[in-house]
């Protein structure tokens, strides 16, 4: 097995308006941490278990079907080739991080097998062949090609990146070369109802200098809001790019198209692209994101709702919009180095994409609802199967995000027990975490440069983080610590200097914008990175549902290893009331009808809901406490 040995997320290594360049995956080993047993499992058991249901449901057959091994109709939905494609890349950057021989060949046979699919003229996709091939490229806005053919792109970067076996990365070549020879500047006009294609795009620009894929995907998004997908606010086809105000229409498709925005800006330094991106990250965040970091809150559509618009039990919040949420704040982060970014990238990522996938594993969210009656439950598999794929590749890809450079030195974003090796001013410096984090905020940073060097270590600083603290080798940092932002701390750096960052992890009372109606009087509880909810498993002597917190209640949190694999687990007395209400939907107000007994309740952490017994869960808690 060769190994290229720069894999990165995205690579803005030479991208001229980026602030940060981003870390080789690689360069990163996940130590014993909070995500190391998360990449294990997706080593032993995801990626084998998501390939065996390939082969189940006929995926991998659509691409034996049209080179001609095997015989039949084919399988699932139109789209079913971009899940393999997925699964590749979670593959890719698996092998990056640990090489495993195993995965290596069930890698290359799968390669193999889509390959042999591809048309001499670099057309690539299992649903349009044979009969239908008169078809392609005739329905951009339903069909899907371009979005299969950008996780295709995107799929053999990574593998050439991991392996350095340049075959599929010639294959996705062909690819991109027959797409910008339909539609470049001599072809047809169109955009895709699915965006997906323009980061693939802009990706392949980086890896071979071809200009021509960068300016492909600047034409897909010039193309928007001329009224050639349907023209409406679904579709993000309304209004020209560059005019958006507001975060609308189907919220993967949405937060896609701005991560490819954001690819574009960074190369290009266009501001009207950067403008429009910024008013749709706070349209986003401050009207249509739940406490979790997931978005896109209706299920008609799959999409955003008006402001404010955040149902609990009917919450979609599909587990590829959170992914897509943590993508596009990574961009953001690396085209402006501000934490707010790394903030929500973070909520988004430890809360609404880890919910998605089973601690064992091998089941998986679609959506996922802050409120239940304990009827939804992780499911092996979907027919529209996006999700498992994507968050392995998400999972797989963890590495990449710690850490990035600057002209000034090493940004650490993420706290990890992680070790990096890093190439600062021509200087290889060595740096190893040392944390329980998201559990505890106790952070140890031990510098190891092969000489003494002067460079700049930024450490985030949380946004939800009070009276942080900051030592280096023993001394206080002497500059302002400031929360929601990045701490510069500019030295002589000596092999074996340390730096500690302390982060109190307080139990706090997060509570809802008024104006979203169904979070009155609620409050949702949140510790450092994590928000929480309450699982009926854990409180057996009440329904969740009726529980009640007071504002004068003590809140504890203790690690417990007897629950869910070992987390830290928050506690408190509180009441449960008992409104005997009967079986009348309506009736007249009496309180006398109102019972409270006073009880202890215990919250978990909102990642690891319905990985035991059935049961209610709820995030939003009522409150004593009045408007």
């Amino acid at each position: 097995m060769k190994c290229y040995g720069k894999t990165f997320v995205v690579d803005t290594s030479k991208s001229p308006y980026a602030k940060l360049r981003s870390v080789p995956v690689e360069n990163v080993q996940l130590e014993d941490s909070f995500w190391l047993p998360r990449i294990s499992t997706l080593h032993e058991k995801t990626l084998p278990s998501q390939h065996r249901i390939f082969e189940e449901t006929g995926r991998i057959f659509n691409f034996q079907r049209v080179s001609g091994k095997k015989k039949g109709e084919f399988k699932g939905l139109y789209f079913n080739d971009s899940d393999v494609y997925k699964w590749v890349e979670a593959a890719a950057f698996a092998l990056a991080n640990k090489k495993s021989d195993e995965l290596y060949k069930l890698v290359r046979q799968t390669l193999s097998e889509i390959l042999s699919a591809q048309d001499c003229d670099g057309y690539l996709n299992t649903y349009f062949s044979f009969e239908k091939k008169k078809e392609r490229w005739s329905n951009l806005r339903d069909m899907h090609e371009l979005y299969c053919a950008g996780h295709f792109i995107q799929a053999a970067i990574a593998y050439y990146r991991a392996i350095g076996e340049k075959e599929v990365l010639d294959a996705a070549c062909r690819l991109a070369d027959h797409i910008n020879k339909i539609f470049g500047p001599n072809g047809r006009t169109g955009t895709p109802g699915h965006p997906e294609i323009e980061m693939a795009l802009v990706e392949l620009y980086r890896l071979t200098g071809m200009k021509e894929y960068l300016e492909l995907a600047k034409f897909f998004i010039d193309n928007r809001g001329k009224g050639l997908i349907g023209g409406n606010p679904y579709h993000i086809d309304h209004k020209p790019f560059r005019e958006l105000e507001e975060i609308v229409g189907h919220a993967v498709r949405s937060v896609y198209l701005n991560c490819g925005a954001t690819d574009i800006y960074m190369e290009t330094g266009e501001k009207a692209l950067l403008d429009a991106l910024l008013r749709l990250w706070h349209s986003m965040t401050e009207h249509k994101m739940y406490v979790t970091g997931g978005i896109g809150s209706l299920y008609t559509g799959e999409s955003f709702g008006m402001d404010y618009d955040l149902p609990n039990v009917t919450a979609y919040a599909e587990t590829c919009a959170a992914i897509a949420n943590v993508m596009w704040n990574w961009r953001m982060l690396l085209a402006t180095g501000e934490a707010r970014f790394a903030d929500v990238m973070e909520l988004a990522l430890y809360n609404g994409v880890l919910a998605g996938i089973s601690l064992d594993g091998e089941k998986y969210f679609y959506v996922n609802p802050l409120a239940d009656r304990g009827t939804h439950r992780r499911q092996r598999w979907f027919r529209c199967a996006c999700c498992p794929p994507n968050i392995a590749r998400m999972l797989a890809s963890i590495p990449g995000y710690i850490y990035s450079l600057s002209s000034k030195g090493v940004w650490i974003h993420l706290y990890v027990q992680s070790r990096a090796y890093l190439d600062i001013h021509g200087i290889s410096v060595d740096l190893f975490q040392k944390t329980r984090y998201p559990w505890n905020g106790e952070i140890e940073i031990q510098v190891q440069p092969e000489e003494e060097a002067t460079f700049s270590i930024y450490l985030r600083i949380p946004g939800w983080c009070r009276r942080p603290r900051v030592f280096i080798n023993e001394e206080a940092a002497k500059q302002p610590i400031k929360p929601g932002e990045y701490l510069e701390i500019q030295r002589l750096w000596k092999p074996g200097d340390r730096i500690k960052l302390t982060l109190p992890m307080l139990v706090e009372r997060t509570v809802c914008h008024p104006y979203v109606m169904e979070n009155h009087d609620r409050v949702a509880l949140k510790r450092g990175p994590l928000v929480y909810c309450v699982e009926q498993i854990d409180n057996p002597e009440f329904d969740v549902w009726a529980l009640v917190l007071p504002p004068n209640s003590r809140l504890e949190a203790r690690w417990d290893p007897a629950v869910l694999n070992g987390v830290v687990v928050i506690s408190g007395e509180a009441y449960a009331v008992d409104m005997k209400h009967g079986r009348e939907l309506y009736r007249v107000e009496d309180r006398s009808h109102i019972e409270m007994h006073k009880v202890r309740f215990t919250a978990i952490p909102y990642f690891a809901w319905a990985n035991r017994n059935q049961g209610s869960m709820t995030v939003w808690i009522r409150s004593l406490i009045s408007a």
